[in-house]
């Protein structure tokens, strides 16, 4: 499988109006997995405090089992009918096919279907179906970033840290220089009415057991960089076809690494469009 130039599927996957609308989750939720989660995230910024060592000594706790799965966003009939392997055209059609080296037509056909199923399958992307989804795209975008995130050289390199949030690719990182000192890993950022903010910020609280005073919901590993926008963890996936209200999402896994690497005073950089919004 060759790799397409990074930032060209970005381009190429516009998603669908409203997709929340249109697209369900093709794997039911269990108690503890809200696919469609609304992100705890803060509109002002929170009150400042020196956290203490017994707080900063508590670690947030793990999330359940299968809270990160790769579930795909598919139609609703496509769930209700069971398909095996869909005959419709996916919001992320054209981008998945130029991603796999398939004719780019923007039409499903038999063979799009069956290669689309068997990269879902190697990534453990349920329903494997073969829709060309946001999910899929998104593993997409991540995969291509994996050997070099930079290589479009749209994050400034500094001597200094700095977090490079790729809003079109939806993925993260750090780095130092031209060193990746972190990541990439998937995000979810804000969506239409709350976008993340983009341009340069800089890291000025990190609270390792943040709970949203809007929500009285967990924020674990929070790291603010702009007002009441922070990286943090969320207990729920980061793949859903609508955005958080503003805030970087990760993994508790990635939040908890990037706590390791980040410290007050860092800088942020932030650019590009979220599909979809």
């Amino acid at each position: 499988m060759s790799l397409l130039p990074l930032g060209a599927s970005a381009r190429a996957a516009p998603a669908p109006p409203d997709p929340q609308n249109q697209l369900v989750p093709g794997v039911p939720p269990g108690v503890d997995l809200p696919w469609q989660i609304d992100t705890p995230d803060q509109v002002l910024a929170p009150t400042v405090y020196e956290p203490s060592a017994a707080e900063d000594a508590v670690e947030p706790r793990e999330a359940v089992d299968g809270t990160y799965a790769l579930v795909e966003y598919v139609p609703l009939e496509e769930v209700a009918l069971r398909v095996a392997c869909t005959k419709r055209v996916g919001p992320y059609q054209r981008a998945v096919e130029r991603w796999l080296k398939l004719t780019v037509d923007g039409k499903q056909s038999a063979a799009d279907c069956r290669a689309i199923r068997a990269f879902q399958k190697t990534q453990k992307i349920q329903p494997a179906i073969g829709f060309a989804g946001p999910v899929t795209w998104a593993r997409m975008q991540l995969i291509s970033a994996k050997k070099n995130p930079n290589a479009a050289k749209k994050c400034p390199v500094r001597v200094y840290r700095v977090a490079c949030v790729d809003l079109d690719r939806q993925v993260t990182w750090v780095q130092k220089g031209a060193k990746v000192v972190f990541g990439p890993v998937s995000m979810r950022s804000g969506r239409a009415a709350h976008p993340t903010r983009k341009g340069w910020h800089t890291v000025y609280w990190r609270h390792k057991n943040h709970v949203s005073t809007l929500y009285n919901t967990p924020m674990p590993y929070a790291q603010f960089f702009d007002g009441g926008q922070a990286f943090h963890a969320v207990y729920g996936t980061i793949h859903t076809t609508i955005g958080s209200q503003g805030c970087v999402n990760l993994t508790l896994g990635d939040a908890r690494k990037l706590w390791g690497v980040l410290k007050k005073g860092d800088r942020v950089y932030v650019w590009g469009h979220r599909p979809g919004t």
